[in-house]
């Protein structure tokens, strides 16, 4: 075999560290008292560091502290007697960014032997999406379980319930007495908020079955405002949609007209005579965002934290899953993104964020 020149060694070494610099993962490059030697481009990005502010200083700078003592032990157990623990395996554990984020990765050791020094290159991966995933994953299979038993128990209700409502209204029609009109119409008021539980149940645990399609935003604004006046019933609140963008959004028509239908309602109940809504849209480059306006109470602050639970209500006759569910809703969409700011007496903006339809 022909030996290699020194500028054909040269060359594979340029080639080698351009192709380890420019990898999507990041590579870090100790000595065997844990210096850092080498930090390359994905480095810089996964941890927020400049490379400057790295290179020449301990490993344990982006490690937590846990994490730093094992790494330490590990290093010294192998200088002092060459058994690795770590090197050849891939090992979770939770790293720091710069800015002190705690982020889950995967990380792989491998050892060179050069001129008598050991140097430790560590090949680490960011789980931060995988973990999101996965938790995603989970949640939809228990939301699968939970949903299943739901249906069952509404099942179990549902018909005698129906039957009790059905007897109820039946006999309210025919009660002359005030006193038996009245326990009536309690029987009736309280079995019809059962059945509005029960389907709300029924929705928020359903797992996720969305049929995305591009839907002209500017059309299904408009179609909300349409019914959004009809639910208004003369109470002296202006609906109005402004600067609406006709862009195509994708997303589950029916479900997402249900979230901004709900949203709307809510802010009708909140807001006072005289108040107004505003339904407007917000276009940044592949950004879509649907702000809604009222002029209500808006949310005390010490209720803040509660209001996207199940069952919370200020209500009378609220089952408290409507905004839980419009939430949920909205997260099942790829891309989508859901926030609400109130100040109490000055009221509330909920805004959808929507991924823009590639035309």
């Amino acid at each position: 075999m022909t030996e290699e020149t020194p500028a054909e060694t040269q060359k594979q070494f340029i080639i080698l560290k351009n192709a380890v610099e420019n990898t999507n993962e990041a590579f870090v490059t100790i000595d065997e008292s844990s210096t850092v030697i080498f930090f390359n481009r994905a480095a810089e990005r996964m941890f927020g560091y400049d490379r400057r502010e790295i290179v020449g200083h301990d490993l344990g700078k982006i490690l937590t502290t846990m994490c730093r003592a094992g790494h330490e032990l590990a290093v010294a157990r192998y200088v002092g007697t060459g058994q690795a623990t770590l090197i050849g395996h891939e090992t979770e554990l939770v790293v720091a960014r710069k800015n002190g984020e705690t982020f889950p990765a995967t990380i792989s050791f491998s050892v060179a032997n050069i001129e008598g020094q050991r140097y430790f290159t560590g090949l680490v991966r960011d789980l931060s999406d995988t973990k999101v995933l996965e938790d995603r994953l989970a949640q939809n299979e228990r939301l699968a379980a939970l949903g299943q038993t739901v249906a069952e128990i509404n099942h179990e209700i549902k018909n005698p319930l129906i039957m009790i409502g059905g007897f109820a209204r039946q006999l309210l029609k025919k009660a002359t007495e005030e006193k038996d009109r009245a326990k009536l119409t309690i029987i009736v008021d309280e079995v019809t908020r059962l059945e509005h539980l029960l389907a709300g149940l029924k929705e928020l645990y359903r797992p996720p079955q969305l049929n995305l399609a591009g839907v002209s935003l500017n059309e299904l604004l408009t179609e909300v405002v349409t019914l959004a006046h009809s639910y208004s019933g003369g109470k002296g609140v202006d609906i109005r949609l402004a600067s609406s963008s006709d862009v195509v959004v994708e997303v589950d028509r029916e479900k997402m007209k249900q979230v901004l239908v709900n949203l709307v309602k809510n802010a009708i109940e909140a807001t006072p005579p005289g108040g107004e809504i505003v339904i407007s849209t917000r276009v940044q480059e592949d950004l879509v965002e649907v702000e809604v306006t009222d002029t209500g109470e808006g949310i005390p602050e010490e209720l803040k934290k509660r209001i996207f639970l199940p069952f919370f209500t200020t209500k009378e006759q609220g089952t408290g899953l409507g905004l839980c569910i419009s939430k949920r809703i909205i997260e099942d969409h790829p891309g989508c993104s859901f926030q609400l700011d109130s100040k109490e007496g000055k009221g509330t903006v909920a805004t959808i964020g929507f991924r823009r339809s590639k035309e």
